[in-house]
């Protein structure tokens, strides 16, 4: 089935440089891990000029003054668009990736003043990005939907009310690019002294899926970030950006044509002070090579890699000046949070720059080695994301992608989207874990919590139903014993698996939550098994008695009623046990904070989290990370730049500050701890900015509060008290009873 047209596209055709067929491009998404060396073969004998970055252009002649001009653009796998050498846009690697078997997005620009009296012509450059990675240096996976492909639809308002439209088709011809080599997982090549030669282009077949307007925000530069230190200067050069980060380079050069240079990024240093790429993806480098005309400034467009230190090699004497670009979604933030403790300070800040970090075209698990859109992080992370940028659009975004991954039978996968299905016995875990999968339904919720919509579950009910009733198709009297369970839990070994609570515990509890959420009548059978099958009235523990175990049967009241006091009291026995110290991992976490939140043991929860120990934020902070890393000892870990441990942002600004949006109402409720004594930010509410101030003075709370108009909030001071707060400023302040 081609791709469906929507009527702004009229009769554009999908056109490019050579056809699928005639690419010889394998087909299938198995490829990864060791089954890419056994078909190694079949992408080698691919048309080498289906993997080529090209131009696509059109000369066009208007006779009439331009009213108004809208573009209607899908360039894929990704494109830049220029009008008579105006680039249109300042996106990067648009449009946002998707299944392209089901759901191709596409942008649409007003290009007005792009446009001229006379000779125009539209130009657009093509590369791979997911839609065509064929490998090539570093690589996690290979699929390919087809060679690079545009349709475009530009359509021309004229002064006297009349209209034209250009539209792709036959008409079109293409060239190479100096791009010679573009790939996301290798990096990217550019020639200076390629020139362009025209040829007809072809129409293509349409990709499958059915065009959608883009509706996340786009993925941009957002900052630039200059050499902080120079770390080697002599047959190479090495440079310290100060920052890790996602992005590219930019390079400016002077030299003779055919002079080269090479650069390399990385996130850490080998001990001679190289660029390390041994934990993230090698090799990923960019070359460019100079035309020679001048002062030249260059950066690549079609690939990215996390990275805070630049390896250049080649002819050096040619580099000017070096900076690194941070490129992220444009979603704007909605918040600001700061108190008296720089630890947490630095941590919120860390966990930001990692968020922003991994906040692409999808939510990825990080920069380089996989890129991919694992979906825990997502809602387990909730919070951390709703109260500090406008999510709306990415998560109305990253629900259709879902719901393209929802496999027929139901089941949905770890990653959407799904551009490759692990194979072997080793990767059945990958393939399906409901800490992942129930992505699909804990989003609408945590959408409908927050902004007071239920249109999403609305929108998915019937995926979200399909995908309880699999789950439910999986179980075995009401226990399901699959997935990844507690990733990557704290203990004396190397993180992965999880060791200190069972998998099935952890999938069970979830496969509840999930049935409980959708109102399933089996929920409460769920509940009964999962009590007779892991607890112990007698010990109040739940299996092994883990800080996961504990928590999660707590927050998901699948305690038999009369037992929370005791099954938290083992919980905290537990974290005494260990020294203060959590042992979740990634699902863990979450539910060990919260937990800890609503049982009133806040001041445990802040020593666990308030030193320069692992684990724990402020060891990473310790260490000199700029961005939050995988695992808690990031000398250890793969990632430096991960932001699925974030779990303590999702309690900074609804707790600590104290400001909950519940939909269209509020409640401010701050909770002093520890030793900070002051704590200041805002966020989002239905009608504007809400903001609190407070700080503790002597014996005395002061709170400041500015709610906006037409906003209702609820405060409730934390040694007692409330009342109902409508729009305005408000100043408050209360004797401390006991702190």
């Amino acid at each position: 089935m081609a791709a469906q047209s929507p009527t702004c596209f009229g009769e554009a055709q999908w056109i490019g440089a050579i056809t699928r067929q005639q690419a010889n491009i394998p087909e299938g998404r198995h490829y990864t891990g060791g089954i890419l060396k056994q078909t190694r073969a079949l992408w080698n004998a691919a048309d080498t000029l289906s993997r080529r970055s090209i131009y696509i252009a059109r000369n066009f002649q208007l006779k009439k003054r331009v009213a108004h001009a809208t573009v209607q653009i899908a360039g894929l796998g990704c494109y830049k668009l220029s009008i008579n050498r105006r680039t249109v846009g300042d996106a990067e690697f648009s449009p946002a990736w998707s299944d392209y078997d089901k759901t191709v997005f596409y942008n649409t620009y007003e290009v007005d003043t792009c446009l001229q009296r006379g000779m125009n012509t539209v130009q657009v450059l093509l590369g791979n990005g997911f839609y065509n990675e064929q490998g090539g240096r570093y690589h996690k996976l290979k699929v390919s939907f087809g060679p690079p492909t545009l349709l475009l639809a530009l359509h021309i308002t004229y002064h006297d009310g009349s209209k034209e439209t250009i539209v792709s088709d036959a008409a079109w011809q293409w060239s190479l690019s100096p791009i010679t080599f573009n790939s996301l997982y290798g990096g990217e090549d550019y020639d200076a002294r390629i020139s362009s030669t025209w040829h007809p282009v072809v129409v293509q077949q349409a990709p499958k899926g059915i065009l959608r307007p883009q509706l996340a925000y786009p993925v941009k530069v957002m900052e630039h970030y200059e050499v902080a230190q120079t770390l080697r200067r002599d047959s190479i050069l090495v440079f310290d950006m100060g920052q890790n980060l996602a992005g590219f380079p930019e390079i400016t050069v002077k030299g003779k044509r055919g002079q080269h240079i090479k650069i390399t990024p990385a996130e850490t240093l080998t001990d001679d002070l190289r660029c390390n790429q041994k934990q993230t993806g090698r090799p990923h480098y960019y070359t460019y090579t100079l035309s020679g005309k001048g002062t030249e400034t260059w950066h690549p467009v079609f690939s990215y890699y996390g990275f805070r230190y630049l390896q250049v090699e080649g002819d050096i004497e040619t580099l000017r000046h070096i900076r690194s670009c941070f490129v992220y979604n444009a979603a704007p933030r909605t918040s600001s949070f700061e108190c008296s403790n720089p630890r947490i300070n630095a941590t919120h800040r860390i966990i930001d720059r990692a968020i922003r970090s991994n906040w692409q075209a999808v939510w990825t698990d990080c920069p380089h080695r996989e890129k991919l859109g694992w979906l825990e992080q997502d809602w387990l992370n909730g919070e951390a994301l709703l109260y500090n940028y406008d999510c709306r659009t990415m998560i109305q975004q990253t629900m259709q992608n879902m719901a393209d991954a929802q496999h027929p039978n139901g089941a949905m996968p770890e990653t959407a989207p799904e551009y490759t299905v692990f194979t072997g016995d080793w990767a059945k875990p990958f393939l399906e874990s409901p800490e992942w999968g129930g992505a699909l339904i804990a989003l609408p919720f945590l959408y409908q919590q927050y902004y007071g919509d239920d249109s999403l579950i609305r929108q998915y009910y019937k995926p979200m139903k399909r995908y309880v009733d699999y789950l439910a198709s999986q179980d075995s009297c009401y226990i399901l014993r699959m997935g990844l369970g507690d990733w990557y839990d704290y203990g004396p070994w190397r993180a992965g698996f999880a060791r200190n609570t069972p998998m099935p515990l952890v999938s069970t509890a979830h496969y509840y939550w999930w049935n409980h959420l959708m109102g399933e009548a089996r929920a409460d059978s769920i509940r009964e098994a999962f009590n007779r099958e892991f607890y112990n009235p007698q010990t109040h523990r739940y299996a092994s008695g883990s800080q996961c175990a504990q928590a999660i049967a707590l927050c998901m009241n699948l305690v038999p009623d009369g037992d929370r006091q005791a099954v938290l009291d083992q919980l905290v026995a537990d974290i005494h046990q260990h020294g203060d110290r959590l042992t979740t991992g990634d699902i863990g976490n979450r539910y060990l904070f919260k937990a800890l939140i609503d049982g009133g043991q806040r001041e445990l929860l802040y020593r666990m989290l308030n030193h320069d120990e692992v684990p724990g934020y402020g060891y990473q902070i310790k260490q000199g990370m700029t961005t939050l890393t995988e695992q808690w000892n990031p000398k250890h870990g793969a990632s430096m730049n991960h932001f699925m441990m974030a779990h303590i942002e999702n309690f900074l600004i609804p707790d600590l500050l104290g400001i909950q949006r519940r939909g269209n109402d509020l409640l401010i409720a701050p909770h002093p701890v520890g030793d900070i004594h002051w704590c200041k930010g805002s966020t989002a509410s239905a009608h504007g900015t809400v903001s609190v101030d407070w700080r503790i003075e002597g014996h005395t709370f002061y709170i400041d509060i500015m709610i906006p108009q037409g906003d209702h909030a609820t405060l409730q001071l934390p040694y007692g008290g409330s009342e109902q707060l409508e729009g305005g400023s408000h100043h408050r302040s209360q004797q401390i009873l006991q702190h």
